[in-house]
């Protein structure tokens, strides 16, 4: 049976998506099968994984309102193991269409769990807002990885993500889990980064991931070709940072 984790926090460029798809890489070069759901209407996750979004004819957008099977939209990557469920810029209209639907804040549920079946992990790579989807993504979710950015106002905003989980799994889901908080974007040589790492550690104690991700050109650059760093680069910071990070959830969840 496999695991649903949500990567999510409303502040943008934190890292969330890079985390999603080259942590979901690194656990499919280790075996695992995973599924990476795109759950924001940018699409980043898709287009890094290099995925024309241009020539979809079902994405997530269809599964969740036009009662699409998931397995007619997801597709396979460049990386064995490693599948993807992508999305469109139509996304932006669901939460709207969602409104009027019995039980709206469970339908991304519906979908996924009976997928947990087929993959050892599930992410959910989730837009940088609080709305509906991303409240349907904590909803379908075992846990949510919190990315945070080693910058100034990195702790900001991160009390209204957990009010918002808080809600949650009071109202909608009672077994949601902090899987963990990652650090990222970290630059050791940067004394304010230094500082956000103790913060953070001192706060949140032992929900912190030991793996930290730093600062890394070709993991910014990876992107753009349509690539995980670790086929881009598999010899780079970001690459390594990432199989560190999948070892220790693997160790984490015995999964």
């Amino acid at each position: 049976m496999g695991k649903i984790i949500s990567l999510a926090n409303q502040k943008g460029g934190v890292g969330k998506t890079t985390t999603a798809i080259n942590l979901a890489a690194s656990l499919a070069t280790l075996g695992k099968k995973i599924l990476l759901v795109d759950a924001d209407p940018q699409a980043n996750a898709s287009s890094g994984l290099g995925v024309d979004i241009r020539t979809l004819k079902f994405t997530i957008y269809e599964s969740l309102i036009e009662n699409v099977p998931p397995s007619q939209s997801i597709l396979k990557t460049e990386i064995e193991n490693l599948f993807i469920l992508p999305s469109h810029i139509d996304l932006v209209g669901a939460e709207i269409e969602m409104l009027n639907m019995d039980n709206r804040e469970k339908v991304m549920r519906n979908i996924l769990v009976p997928l947990k079946e087929e993959y050892d992990y599930i992410f959910i790579d989730c837009s940088p807002s609080l709305g509906l989807i991303t409240v349907n993504a904590l909803t379908a979710s075992d846990s949510v990885i919190i990315p945070v950015q080693c910058e100034y106002f990195a702790l900001e905003g991160i009390s209204k993500l957990l009010n918002t989980i808080k809600i949650i799994k009071s109202k909608l889901n009672t077994a949601l889990e902090i899987e963990g908080f990652l650090l990222t974007m970290y630059d050791n040589r940067l004394r304010l980064a230094n500082q956000v790492y103790a913060e953070v550690k001192k706060h949140f104690e032992g929900m912190v991931f030991d793996a930290v991700i730093t600062r890394n050109v070709r993991l910014s650059e990876a992107p753009s070709h349509g690539k995980p760093v670790l086929l881009y680069d598999a010899e780079s910071k970001g690459s390594s940072n990432y199989m560190d990070l999948a070892k220790e959830l693997i160790l984490k969840n015995k999964l």
